[in-house]
């Protein structure tokens, strides 16, 4: 028990670790919630406090979008089209979205318990759901 016990200590001790935060002004610019109508924005967030010092990889597309942290939010517009979002932790969780130029897509990083450390599920969510867990949250570096 004490070995099962250490060895989830050791697991979520790894995963902590801080991620690089934009500007003050940066983030006040994302939350304008503006886009280009040439491309298509996403706004991938976590609002909330569980999992706190666990830091979640994002994928898009398979390339590194930057890794969340409690209560912030990844933002980047790419070209209309399907788009595959992975959220990673102790799981893997995707979604596909086929966006549309001039549209703005909101994708809550849910944070649940997991056996060794926190597990994550990627969903898109509406307007106004997304637009207040993005507010509540602070806009992390781009990469």
């Amino acid at each position: 028990m004490r070995i099962l016990i250490a060895a989830a200590l050791v697991a979520g001790l790894s995963a902590c670790a801080s991620t690089p935060m934009a500007t003050q002004e940066a983030d006040a610019s994302a939350k304008e919630f503006k886009v280009s109508a040439n491309a298509s924005r996403v706004y991938i967030y976590r609002n909330e406090n569980m999992g706190a010092a666990v830091k979640m990889p994002v994928l898009i597309d398979n390339k590194p979008a930057g890794s969340t942290v409690a209560k912030s939010y990844i933002m980047t517009d790419l070209p209309a089209g399907k788009h595959t979002i992975v959220g990673q932790a102790e799981n893997d969780s995707s979604l596909t979205l086929d966006t549309v130029a001039g549209k703005i897509y909101y994708v809550w990083q849910e944070v649940k318990m997991g056996v060794l450390y926190a597990r994550n599920k990627v969903q898109e969510v509406d307007e106004k759901t997304g637009q207040d867990g993005v507010k509540e949250s602070s806009l992390i570096a781009p990469l």
